[in-house]
């Protein structure tokens, strides 16, 4: 059972379920645990937090409070259901609606990540409480509409890449993770390892890290030591999160055991690593770098179904493929009929009929007036995957995106 109380009513031997307020006005990484340590019970006194909402099912229930001859005494407020205003924020909403508070959302994420990137390379503590922010966000706004932010995960200039990089790897974590049906703190963990899982290559020589080529024997080596050098990092937080440190570890492990830093097979490697390797390879192969081409998102999964048997857990795989489609949001496809159409989102009868925004005729080379269509209703379908490159069209304009 949850109850709401106020900070002052806190003690050792509670399990805290939720903080209330803004998640950057805390110091801690996640907000349920069970609260053990005293120094963890000071911070909660002094951090600003009012409320927290406490299980006493898994903890301590607040002090009785004596009996007293006069009416009006204090109660702690009784559990009680989120508000609607919060259920109202997290429904289920068309791209449309959600794809500008998630352009706004990707814009303002970029400068954060980028921030905590720059601070673990200049050596101060990383600021958690602005990163469990971040992914509390993220995961309203994939829980409202997934293909906004992973249809805007695409789109990534040379520049930012390792910070954009991380931003996409903490989205797909936390849409698998919701695909898996896993628990709202375990994909808040989810989330933030997907953007701290490379704050190890902040160590690594700018050198190496900018190299418009592929590395040679021994810069590999240096660069295969970010995992390592990464967890080193994030330890050194108080109160760090063990599936973050896992996942930071342990993202480039392959189930075949070929992966680094420790060479880990099978179920020796936790499920979170796993999800991660699956999201990081995904990212990597639609992304554009300076010794190779981005795939389109379908080809890339088609490729990893080729050679996941050995490399990445088939079970986390499928979920992952029902996460952001087989033709995931910004895919320029050609239909049978002759029409060119951008993918907008995923239809909930099939993976293999999304919806559609046909907007060009191969048939008389023109545009034709744009239409929304779920293939899974329609008659036509998807005859193969084009590249915009080729048609020389702007898919950002085409998909609204």
């Amino acid at each position: 059972m949850l109850k709401k109380i106020h900070v002052r009513d806190i003690r050792l031997g509670m399990y805290v379920q939720e903080l209330c307020g803004n998640w950057m006005d805390h110091p801690f990484w996640k907000s349920s645990f069970k609260l053990s340590e005293p120094r963890d019970l000071t911070n909660l006194r002094e951090c600003g937090i009012q409320e927290v909402w406490i299980d006493i099912d898994k903890g301590l229930d607040v002090k009785p409070v004596a009996p007293v001859a006069t009416e009006g005494v204090a109660k702690v407020e009784a559990v009680v259901p989120p508000p609607a205003s919060e259920k109202k924020r997290s429904r289920p909403v068309a791209l449309h609606e959600e794809i500008q508070r998630a352009e706004k959302l990707y814009a303002r994420a970029q400068k954060t990540v980028a921030s905590i990137f720059n601070e673990s390379r200049l050596g101060n503590a990383l600021a958690t409480g602005e990163t469990v922010a971040l992914v509390d966000e993220i995961t309203l706004s994939v829980t409202r509409n997934s293909s906004a932010l992973l249809s805007l995960t695409r789109f990534k200039d040379r520049d930012n890449l390792s910070y954009q990089h991380s931003l996409a790897v903490s989205i797909l974590m936390i849409a698998l993770g919701r695909q898996m049906g896993l628990q709202e703190n375990v994909l808040r963990s989810l989330g933030v390892a997907g953007l701290l899982h490379d704050v190890g290559k902040m160590m690594i020589p700018a050198e190496i890290q900018n190299k418009p080529g592929k590395l040679n024997d021994h810069e590999r080596r240096i660069m295969q030591t970010h995992p390592v050098r990464g967890r080193e990092l994030l330890k050194q937080h108080p109160d760090a999160d063990e599936i973050v440190l896992d996942v930071c570890l342990h993202h480039h492990e392959r189930m075949d055991g070929a992966g680094y830093p420790e060479k880990l097979a099978g179920a020796n490697i936790s499920q979170y690593a796993r999800m991660a390797a699956i999201c990081d390879a995904y990212d990597d192969l639609t992304s554009v770098s300076s010794y190779k081409k981005s795939l389109e998102p379908a080809v890339a999964i088609r490729k990893m179904s080729d050679t996941q048997s050995g490399h990445l857990d088939p079970a986390i795989f499928h979920a992952f493929v029902k996460a952001v489609g087989i033709y995931p949001a910004g895919t320029l496809v050609k239909l049978k009929s002759g029409r060119l159409a951008v993918v907008t989102d995923q239809s909930a009868k099939s993976l293999l009929a999304p919806v559609v925004k046909v907007f060009f005729s191969t048939r008389v080379n023109e545009p034709i007036i744009p239409e929304l269509v779920d293939l899974s209703k329609v008659p036509d379908e998807i005859a193969n995957v084009e590249d915009p490159v080729n048609w020389k069209f702007d898919i950002r304009v085409m998909a609204g995106i």
